[in-house]
């Protein structure tokens, strides 16, 4: 027994002294190498603020595929029954949709009685003129003959006594007054006739006028092509596009486009946060769903002044219209992009990825590595974008930063910057709650958008 306690006590403290050291390196090492996986570099170089929005390709000029102008004819909305595919090509002249005649057909038939009663009206003053005008006109002719018959009395009596010969008199002046009344009668009828008939007259020339408007209007409710050209259809004001069922209306009585795809634009929309950063003119990256390869390039054409609630959207967003810089036979309109608009470039900074970077007590931090240990850094922030953020105080180009803080910050050191100050609504731009202060960027010019 001793000799065996002899033989293995020496290779025991041999594998103590050698694999104690080793076992203690590897342990740590491991722990290190697991922790590394969560840790990243600080990375330096130019850094670019970009914003990034989904827009629809759409063409800058087109012409308008519209519905019948029948709101004179009192037609005033309507439901589409039928319309061609879109995306067809069509002649000018061909058939494109078709919209429900009834409440155009319900109008015909209360028009149409209108004009019925406008004509029995307008006949039933002809003959009542002309019954009145003959009567006046006999009236006169009377009046005449009486005239006539005392004028031969009052020569008669001539030689007859005094007051027999005033009698004739007196009988000849009342006929005259009689045949003068007669005619001053006539000619007020006459233009009692006429004013008469042109009431009627121009209550059925309106009723006339009417009909013709409904049948116009009704005859519009086949929409043709105005010109030949690819049909897109409009969207409503919910987003969607016109299709069978939807509502039309003489307000916005246009049903589809007729692009022209030489000049294309993406009509994208920009939260209010970002779109104080954009302007007019700024350059913009363009890419495809359709064709990720695809790449074309843009710039900013117009912004609107005033926000709008989109629907399925919490916030207000601003329109954004982006010019596609050069044609390309193979966009069609409704294509769906990927915009990426450079509202920045700031060279030789330090940035690590936003999730590396905390919020506490109104301070920005980040958990670095310092050696084997991590400590807390505080640091000062700058401009950020979708990835990344700036860093410009707490630390150094060689650093490591974790990704995500510890699960255990009890023996943690904390490392702070005298004098900086927290990060409040006061003193940060609004780009990032994470930010202590940002570079002073010129406003945007903004272009105006007609509502």
């Amino acid at each position: 027994m001793q000799q065996l306690r002899k033989r293995w006590l020496p290779l025991l403290i041999a594998v103590l002294v050698i694999g104690g050291p080793v076992a203690w390196y590897k342990w740590p090492a491991s722990a290190s190498a697991a922790e590394a996986s969560l840790t990243v570099p600080v990375k330096q170089g130019n850094f670019k603020v970009i914003v990034t929005t989904t827009g629809e390709l759409r063409a800058r000029k087109f012409v308008k595929v519209q519905g019948p102008n029948s709101m004179a004819a009192q037609v005033y909305q309507s439901k589409i029954t039928w319309l061609i595919p879109e995306g067809t090509v069509v002649k000018q002249g061909e058939r494109i949709a078709e919209l429900d005649r009834s409440p155009a057909a319900t109008r015909m038939q209360s028009v149409t009685l209108d004009l019925q009663k406008a004509q029995a009206e307008y006949t039933n003053a002809s003959l009542d003129s002309t019954l009145n005008l003959s009567q006046a006109r006999e009236d006169v002719r009377t009046a005449e003959y009486a005239l006539e018959e005392k004028k031969i009395a009052k020569e008669q009596a001539q030689y007859e006594a005094p007051s027999i010969k005033r009698q004739a008199e007196i009988d000849y002046e009342k006929a005259q007054r009689g045949l003068d009344q007669a005619k001053r009668n006539l000619d007020t009828k006459t233009k009692q006739a006429v004013a008469k008939m042109t009431v009627a007259a121009a209550d059925l020339g309106r009723q006339q006028n009417n009909l013709k408007m409904v049948q116009d209007a009704l005859a519009g409710f086949t929409i043709m092509a105005p010109s030949p050209g690819m049909v897109i259809y409009v969207r409503e004001y919910d987003g969607k596009k016109k299709g069978i069922g939807s509502n039309w209306n003489t307000w916005d009585n246009m049903v589809a486009t007729l692009p022209d795809l030489t000049q294309m634009e993406s009509q994208t929309y920009v939260n209010e946060v970002d779109v104080r950063k954009l302007s007019v003119g700024q350059p913009v990256s363009i890419a495809l769903d359709a064709d990720p390869t695809k790449k074309l390039s843009g710039k900013i054409t117009e912004i609107a002044n005033v926000g709008e609630q989109r629907p399925n959207q919490d916030s207000k967003v601003f329109e954004v219209k982006i010019e596609v810089s050069k044609a390309d036979t193979t966009l069609r309109p409704g294509m769906t992009t990927a915009n990426a608009i450079e509202v920045a470039s700031i060279p030789n900074v330090l940035s690590v990825p936003l999730e590396a970077v905390t919020s506490d007590g109104g301070f920005s931090w980040v958990y670095k590595k310092d050696g084997r240990n991590v400590v807390k850094q505080m640091v000062e922030t700058g401009a950020l974008n979708d990835n990344e953020i700036i860093v410009r105080k707490g630390i150094a180009k060689e650093d490591r930063v974790l990704l995500a803080p510890p699960t255990d910050k009890t023996d943690i050191k904390t490392v702070t910057i005298p004098g900086l100050k927290p990060v409040t609504p006061q003193n940060t731009t609004g780009d990032t709650a994470k930010s202590v202060s940002l570079p002073a960027t010129p406003p945007p010019a903004v272009s105006g958008k007609k509502d």
